[in-house]
């Protein structure tokens, strides 16, 4: 029998490299500048081995050292390791959005998700890709999570924005605006409710979790003055949880809801739209912050940023939200393996020893 139990085993991050002309090289870099990370875990990189030495010679971090990896059949401690995904040469255009980039940054994709299936790595944090340049008939979607949804069978995920102890979710995601109110209903808001309500008990260790839920129309329809989704759809699926024994609450008007500072009461807050909930979130989480995709088998994060064409290559880029991504990832690791073991069938367990 193996001595090393589960817990004792240093667990692996794997890390698309996304789009490789925007900040990513620069910030995963950086994430790692300090060694003491690696007491930690195990940092597996998926990208181009030629990439990142351009950039580690770009910005002069002669002090960053990895190790490149043939395969992730044997991965080893106290390295950063990248998985080089083709020895091809490519252009590197600092700021610009390439097809190219986007192959790349897609096919880094795949793999990764490939080995956390086969559990070569334990979690997955994706760095920013460009969905202009990422779509393709290979990849006929809008971003990570819609990949993810359809890679595991998912009829809904929820987009889960986490900083500290906030944590905002959005009933749509990337939609246009005009077509937000046709999209919501009872059972989606109730599918997105259930969703985030599990994912706070098992990956967030909060066993009767308070969440609230915002309105669709200002002042939350003003009792139908303004709008009457609120009577007709949200309060009825509140009302639905309710019934069933959650702690949820609302709809309250987003603007005063934020305002006054109620968003601390609630262990999560429920957005109809997307950036009803990412405006608020992105100013109170200033350069941190962690997109989650909740309800899927595996654990993935992603740094609350995009590609940041704009200031690509100027070594000017936070690696903050990177780093908030990797010990967010880590930490829903932990707590999921801990809730499994507590709420695990006694009868199970038995058949296994």
């Amino acid at each position: 029998m193996n001595k090393t139990s589960k817990k004792e085993k240093k667990i692996i991050v794997g890390i698309t490299h996304g789009d490789f002309n925007g900040i990513n090289y620069e910030i995963i870099m950086k994430a790692f500048s300090d060694n003491r990370l690696l007491d930690m875990f195990t940092p597996v990189i998926y990208g181009l081995s030629k990439v990142l030495a351009f950039n580690r010679k770009h910005f002069n971090f002669k002090d960053f050292n990895y190790n490149i990896l043939k395969d992730t059949k044997n991965i080893p401690n106290k390295k950063v390791n990248i998985v080089n995904l083709s020895n091809e040469p490519v252009k590197i255009e600092f700021g610009k959005s390439t097809k190219e980039a986007g192959y790349y940054a897609v096919k880094a994709l795949k793999v990764a998700v490939s080995d956390i299936n086969s559990a070569k790595i334990d979690v997955l944090v994706t760095a920013p890709i460009n969905k202009a340049n990422a779509y393709s008939d290979d990849f006929p979607f809008s971003g990570h999570t819609d990949f993810l949804a359809k890679e595991y069978n998912r009829k809904e995920v929820l987009m889960l924005m986490v900083h500290n102890d906030i944590r905002i979710g959005t009933v749509t995601n990337h939609i246009a605006l005009k077509d937000v109110a046709s999209e919501i209903s009872q059972e989606k808001i109730i599918s997105k409710l259930l969703i985030l309500e599990q994912s706070l008990k098992r990956d967030f260790a909060i066993n009767k979790p308070k969440i609230a839920v915002l309105g669709l129309n200002p002042h939350a329809g003003d009792n139908g003055l303004i709008g009457n989704e609120e009577k007709e759809i949200i309060y009825p699926a509140i009302r639905n949880m309710k019934n069933r024994g959650s702690l949820v609450y609302g709809p309250f008007p987003a603007d005063g809801f934020f305002g006054s500072g109620n968003h601390f009461k609630y262990d999560a807050v429920l957005a109809m739209y997307h950036d009803q909930g990412l405006i608020p979130f992105k100013l109170m989480a200033d350069k941190g912050g962690v997109n989650y995709t909740a309800g899927l088998p595996i654990i993935r994060t992603s740094p609350a940023h995009g590609t940041a064409y704009d200031i690509a290559g100027l070594n000017k880029a936070s690696e903050k939200s990177l780093r908030e991504a990797i010990y967010l990832a880590i930490d829903i690791f932990k707590n999921r393996r801990k809730f499994d073991e507590e709420n695990a069938n006694p009868l199970e367990i038995s058949k296994k020893m």
